[in-house]
């Protein structure tokens, strides 16, 4: 459904600039900006999926994934059409790269009412970039607080300072999609900027409100070496040694023929991020993926697959030695 888009200036008579994200595109008149979902039409800036789903389902919150944010609940995922970002190696660019893709309008009422229906923890804005759908999303997280349900976005953080600050307003929980920790890789392969993207994350960390997690997908020969990881976790560890961070296994997809990336390469950067991190998780590989007791090493969360049991966990701290350990719910 189209609607006026938010977060825009007229340039001229029939130019505008949007500014929800660090592109800033500047659109004549019938043109449409890098994410494919908002066009300039005589002056006025319109988003073309207000409540236009192209993806529904109800998942584990492990699969977003978070790992330290109520374990084994699910939870209603909606997602979109349309990107910020050009990735390559894209794993739903089925929606994401093609705006023309099947839609199906849902009001932010009638998303509430089946998020409630479904007995679901919240609703995660997921699958493609929920940022690009802003008008939609603020609307939805605003009647979904009002109702008691958790807000939570899968996003790759391409977002400028002032609509982020409006939604960390009613955010539960987000895991940031860091790419990678080199601009380079981010302007050839992602059609973006690494800074802004680690500007968000800085910002949801500074809100103890809200949990966050970050995931990055690895891949073979582009953002695997022992260098980047350093550097990356360096960083990440300044935010904070107790953020979770996912290692996730990359599989040939879209345009990337990269072979899949070997256990051995997640391993070894698991134990470079684990240096400075206390939380970290291998993705796509089968196995045990669980949350020990940084202190003591008991065993917390249980997980296999989406399977998950929550064991010697009580209010907040390790039960064996009393270690404080963030895991909400």
């Amino acid at each position: 459904m189209d609607t006026e888009a938010r977060f825009y200036k007229r340039v001229d008579s029939d130019r505008v600039r949007c500014g929800l994200c660090p592109h800033r595109c500047s659109l004549g008149d019938g043109k449409t900006g890098i994410c494919g979902v908002r066009t300039n039409r005589g002056g006025t800036l319109y988003t073309s999926i207000y409540g236009e789903l192209s993806a529904v389902a109800m998942d584990p919150i492990e699969k977003k994934p978070l790992y330290h944010f109520f374990p084994g609940r699910s939870i209603l995922s909606v997602g979109t059409v349309g990107c910020s970002f050009r990735c390559g190696f894209c794993q739903n660019y089925h929606i994401s790269q093609d705006p023309g893709h099947p839609t199906e309008y849902k009001s932010p009422e009638d998303t509430v009412a089946l998020a409630r229906g479904n007995a679901s923890l919240g609703i995660a804005y997921t699958y493609s970039e929920p940022m690009v759908w802003y008008e939609w999303v603020i609307d939805t997280c605003r009647l979904a607080r009002k109702q008691s349900l958790k807000n939570v976005f899968v996003t790759n953080g391409f977002i400028n300072p002032k609509p982020l600050h409006e939604l960390l307003d009613y955010a539960d929980a987000f895991n940031v999609d860091l790419k990678s920790f080199s601009d380079e890789f981010y302007k050839k392969h992602v059609g973006g900027r690494l800074d802004p993207v680690l500007e968000t994350i800085s910002e949801i960390s500074k809100k103890e409100e809200i949990a966050l997690e970050v995931t990055t997908l690895i891949i073979p020969g582009y953002n695997d070496s022992t260098d980047e990881m350093e550097r990356l976790t360096d960083w990440l560890s300044g935010l904070g040694p107790d953020i979770p961070y996912h290692l996730s296994a990359y599989y040939p997809m879209y345009k990337f023929t990269a072979p899949p990336t070997p256990v051995s390469t997640l391993r070894r950067l698991e134990e470079i991020a684990q240096k400075k991190l206390r939380y970290v998780y291998l993705g796509n590989v089968s196995g045990e993926s669980n949350t020990r007791c940084p202190s003591c090493n008991a065993l917390l969360v249980r997980r296999s697959g989406y399977r998950v049991q929550v064991e010697n966990y009580e209010n907040g701290r390790c039960a064996s030695c009393g270690e404080p350990v963030p895991i909400r719910g």
